[in-house]
């Protein structure tokens, strides 16, 4: 057995404790306080000895223990405990291994203290790497894992540097030979160029261009990992120290992964224990306007956006505490959403943060629990349709003229009178509110972090029944399928929210704008050969302010070629090509739903030689007989329509 005698009380010693418990080491605390001891968690392999302890004391602590490593987590102030500690590790012929504190004030660098440091720290984390350390020391990068294709060295362009690279296995694709000064600009370029994540530079001063690779690495995202200069305080961080220890002894240390919201800023609106989990974080792994928010904790950051990518680091990375930062709340509208299956396995915490909705929804002094939460981050909805049916409705604004595409639409659909109120660069210091009517502010430009809130007191008079009443629609002498029919077919059809309809005939578009009403996160084509009538569906879309119907001019079954695979087909005019529109439909998709209403015997003929011959199980065939009242003197009477017979069918299993 192992035996290695820790001086703790910090929480770097903590972490170490911790990360060696059930390692095949007999490890040995000593803490000098009982309160201290209180902090270690009990292991089997973990003694703890508590108490303060002078030179001859540690001398017969080492012996009873029989140490052979002795490590130095103390506090960084503790000068005299770590310069006893020294004497008595060398004195003793006891390995010593001191672990420092990073500084707090390294403004969004990583300081290592030696190479084998900052071999340790490149060792848990993943990304390309631009060296900057000269040649001489280049064969101790070696014991990076994938140097040969991740590590990219500056050199100098003589033979005798590039001699000792090849023959250490780097090819001439990653070596950058080449002779400072070096700007700021040609640093930024050649980090671009091999997409470093991480830069690593000693303290050359100003005549080694120090300010020029901090500022180019920051510039470009990337970590700069700084060796410092040798002085009496030598020694490894936590991290380095823990993948020392995990190398040596063999452990396998448990990943602690805990994703977290950082609210709209990731100051003011971190909660407290997602301020705790970034203290006691290794790693902050996420975009880097999220990393950047959360600088302060001076933490390396790994940045990553997709899900597959944060995975591929969190199951790279040696790192034991990491913290998975989102913007925003992790349960709204969040990347954690998919990132989550993919680490169940790793057993992540989730905590929450303050959304922008909720956040701006406080600021307006409006509850949000009713109303519709709609996002337009990397997607297209149909906000028109949505806002038309609710009251209230929060929109996530994404794109340069997000807010300006979402107003216009609102006002192109009939919306300008609703009550918008936009909030941008909702937390940071650039926060603004702006509030008026869609129309007024119709044509205005506003960042591109923005919720946009939005009040349709009309909401409550919407129909949400099929079936609108006829003169809801503008007419001519264009053929218009009738209310009560309407009804019935939209029924027959079973329409899904995000339904992809052809209505095939479309007429005024009364059956379109209806089936669009429903299928609300979907798609209508309206396919109709008369232009006149093209004309008379676009005027009534505008006058019912419906955005997600799509105009197609041309004749059935020719129109069709070019349109996506129909989950919903509704035929009001064949043009005696019923046949070649079906087949059209189940070529695209064999289990589309069909409906078709015909009021001639020849397309019923044709329609029931259609079933038969593919023997349509699931066929339903409906007439219709309607009569409507007319006034006649004092009296009602009741005027017969023609009859109309509904049909229909699905491709697929029931086929």
């Amino acid at each position: 057995m192992n035996n290695i005698l820790l001086f703790a009380g910090t929480t770097e010693g903590r972490h170490i404790a911790e990360a060696l418990r059930d390692a095949p080491v007999h490890l040995f605390v000593s803490v000098a306080t009982e309160y201290g001891e209180t902090l270690i968690a009990p292991a089997e392999n973990v003694t703890v000895l508590h108490g303060r302890k002078n030179e001859e004391e540690i001398r017969a602590m080492l012996n009873e223990t029989q140490a052979k490593l002795l490590i130095d987590a103390t506090h960084p102030y503790a000068q005299e405990v770590t310069k006893t500690l020294r004497t008595v590790a060398e004195a003793t012929g006891t390995e010593y291994l001191r672990v420092l504190r990073e500084s707090e004030t390294a403004d969004g660098c990583v300081f290592v203290d030696d190479t084998d440091a900052a071999v340790a720290y490149l060792n848990g984390t993943q990304g390309n790497v631009l060296l900057t350390v000269g040649s001489k020391e280049l064969h101790r990068y070696t014991a990076v894992k994938d140097y040969a294709s991740r590590l990219f060295a500056r050199i100098l362009p003589v033979k005798e540097s590039t001699d000792a690279a090849f023959a250490l296995g780097f090819s001439g694709k990653n070596l950058i030979c080449m002779q400072g000064p070096f700007s700021e600009e040609l640093n930024e370029a050649t980090i671009r160029a091999i997409d470093a994540k991480i830069l690593v530079t000693k303290d050359t001063g100003a005549s080694g261009g120090f300010a020029e690779k901090i500022g180019a690495a920051k510039a470009c995202g990337a970590t700069p990992v700084v060796i410092r200069r040798p002085n009496e305080e030598r020694g490894v961080s936590e991290a380095a120290c823990l993948a020392l220890l995990s190398e040596r002894f063999g452990i396998v240390r448990s990943k602690q992964i805990t994703v977290i919201g950082i609210g709209t800023d990731g100051e003011g609106t971190l909660t407290a224990d997602a301020v705790r989990a970034c203290e006691q974080a290794d790693r902050i792994v996420g975009a880097k306007r999220v990393t950047d928010a959360l600088s302060r904790f001076g933490k390396p950051v790994v940045n990553a956006i997709a899900p597959k990518e944060i995975e591929a680091v969190l199951r790279g990375t040696d790192a034991a505490r990491i913290v998975v930062a989102m913007s925003g709340d992790t349960g709204f509208f969040s990347g954690t959403k998919k990132l989550l299956p993919l680490i169940a396995d790793l057993r992540p915490t989730v905590l929450p943060g303050i959304s922008s909705v909720s956040y701006l929804a406080a600021k307006l002094g409006v509850p949000y629990q009713d109303a519709a939460l709609l996002s337009a981050h990397g997607r297209t909805i149909n906000a028109p349709a949505k806002i038309r049916r609710n009251a209230r409705a929060f929109v996530l604004v994404g794109g340069e003229h997000g807010v300006r595409d979402l107003i216009a639409s609102l006002c192109e659909n009939g919306l300008e009178g609703a009550a918008v109120a936009v909030g941008t660069d909702l937390g940071s210091e650039n926060e603004a509110i702006v509030r008026g009517t869609a129309g007024a502010l119709a044509g205005r430009d506003f960042s591109p972090l923005a919720v946009v809130y939005v009040e349709n007191p009309d909401a409550d008079g919407y129909p949400v029944t099929p079936g609108r009443s006829d003169e809801d629609f503008l007419r001519t002498d264009v053929p218009m399928t009738k209310s009560e029919v309407r009804a019935v077919t939209l029924s027959k059809l079973k329409l899904t929210k995000n339904a992809v309809c052809w209505d095939v005939g479309a007429g005024t578009g009364s059956v379109s704008i209806e089936m669009a009403e429903t299928a609300e996160d979907g798609c209508v084509y309206a396919i109709e050969r008369s232009a006149d009538a093209c004309a008379l569906i676009e005027r009534n879309k505008r006058r019912l302010g419906v955005s997600n119907v799509v105009v197609v001019e041309g004749t059935a079954p020719d129109a069709l070629a070019d349109l996506p695979a129909p989950t919903h087909v509704f035929i009001g005019g064949s043009g005696g090509s019923l046949r070649a529109i079906v087949e059209t439909a189940f070529c695209k998709n064999p289990h589309a739903r069909i409906v078709l209403n015909t009021v001639t015997a020849e397309t019923f003929a044709e329609a029931l030689r259609l079933i038969r011959e593919t023997d349509r199980k699931d066929a339903e065939i409906v007439e219709l007989n309607v009569s409507r009242s007319r006034r006649v003197g004092a009296y009602h009477m009741m005027t017969a329509q023609n009859p109309v017979t509904v049909i229909s069918f699905s491709g697929g299993a029931d086929a």
